[in-house]
């Protein structure tokens, strides 16, 4: 589709404004927000967005509204003090609503030591914007928020209704999403800006958190025999998990997964235990994360995670006296496929090839977002397109600079041709 001139004009305005986007992406990697050290960052956005014309609006995080629906991921904190930012222009005005998500927390970047420079000191080399929440994913924020100041810089209003949404906990529950909707900022089409590139997503996995607790008897170094060590106990239910890794990878993927080899991946992601080296250790406990594929219920992973930790312990001698102790908390998100024959899918696609001359990738994920909470929420149509970042979760995260730049032209692209606008 070829550019008509007031779309020359937004990605015009959309040069124009990108430095103030990067800055503004700097601005949120120093906050360094990981979970429960969001505030820093809430402030940042609340004061750039209100700066801009976007007036944001505080979407609490109740538990006693959230616990009783069916995509609330219980968590082991207080979120009751915390929130979500939400900008909306033209509620309740005629008009296909569009929603523009992304998440302001990060994960942990210790040890800092592993990093070429602080991970909360923006840098950049090569092209590249380095530090947490760079790429995943700040830096969509930036691309999302400003692609709607690009249109309104360029001198055109828009009429219809649109919402950005700028949220919490969504690499741990996603949480944050689902107050959003449940408190009624939904629409008929949502983009989420998340580091997988200028691609159409086109599903997710869907992934379970669980904690494995179990208890030893403790007991001086001096006679190993007299105790039972809790973290050695711990070590051998891994095993057992992984096998359960395998069966879901054999015998669970179906079409289109049955392209990627093992997209269901088992992670341990923390292990604590004991409290002395000379002691034989009394306490350990795990933290997991299991992948499981679209059309696999929560409670039915759920039960294959228990059914697994229940054989290990009566088949293993060490757990004769006492069994491990399994929780659930965090992350208990189905998977999906996203509706490619959507009319915004197709939108966006011609948005892509008006920059590029060339339709754009599908890329199938083995992880999962908040995109799921519109879809299981209100079926609501919608995709991730997003920068082009590496590293994510890891050490010298960085993203692509210009690839933050196409993603807000896309946007502001999009907005262009979905939105009614008018001239100022």
């Amino acid at each position: 589709m070829s550019l008509a001139e007031h779309e020359q004009q937004i990605l015009k305005s959309c040069d124009q404004v990108f430095d103030d986007a990067i800055a503004f992406t700097k601005d949120m990697v120093r906050q360094y927000a990981v979970l429960n050290q969001e505030q820093g960052v809430l402030n940042v956005v609340e004061g750039q967005l209100n700066d801009l014309g976007l007036p944001a609006q505080r979407v609490e995080m109740k538990h006693d509204a959230m616990c009783g629906h069916s995509l609330y991921a219980p968590v082991e904190w207080d979120h009751e003090n915390k929130y979500n930012l939400v900008s909306q222009l033209n509620r309740g005005e005629e008009g296909k609503t569009l929603v523009l998500n992304g998440h302001l927390d990060v994960v942990s970047a210790d040890p800092p030591d592993m990093w070429t420079h602080l991970p909360n000191e923006p840098w950049e080399k090569d092209g590249w914007l380095y530090g947490r929440g760079a790429g995943d994913m700040q830096s969509g924020v930036a691309a999302m928020i400003y692609a709607v100041h690009a249109v309104r810089h360029a001198g055109f209003e828009i009429k219809s209704p649109l919402t950005i949404q700028a949220v919490v906990e969504e690499e741990c529950s996603g949480n944050g999403a689902l107050a959003c909707l449940q408190q009624g900022f939904g629409g008929d089409f949502v983009l989420i800006p998340e580091p997988f590139g200028p691609q159409i997503y086109t599903g997710q996995v869907g992934v379970l958190w669980f904690k494995v607790v179990v208890r030893g008897k403790p007991a001086h170094v001096l006679d190993t025999s007299a105790g039972q060590n809790a973290i050695e106990k711990l070590q051998l239910l891994i095993p057992w998990l992984k096998s359960l890794e395998d069966e879901l990878n054999s015998n669970f993927r179906a079409s289109p997964y049955d392209a990627i080899e093992r997209p269901f991946n088992l992670n341990i992601g923390t292990i604590q235990g004991g409290n002395w080296a000379s002691s034989v250790p009394s306490h350990a406990q795990m933290e997991g994360r299991i992948g499981f594929p679209p059309g696999m219920s929560a409670n039915e992973i759920m039960q294959r995670v228990n059914d697994c930790i229940e054989q290990a312990a009566r088949t293993e001698k060490a757990f004769v006296t006492e069994k491990p102790v399994l929780r659930f908390h965090g992350f208990r998100s189905e998977g999906h496929l996203v509706d490619m024959a959507d009319p915004g899918i197709n939108l966006l696609s011609g948005c892509h090839e008006s920059l590029t001359q060339e339709r754009p990738k599908e890329y199938l994920s083995t992880c999962t977002t908040d995109l799921r909470a519109f879809h299981f929420y209100s079926r609501t149509a919608g995709t991730c397109y997003g920068p082009v970042a590496r590293n994510i979760h890891g050490i010298d995260e960085s993203v692509d600079i210009e690839s933050i730049r196409h993603v807000l032209k896309t946007y502001a692209l999009f907005i262009s041709r979905w939105c009614k606008l008018e001239p100022a």
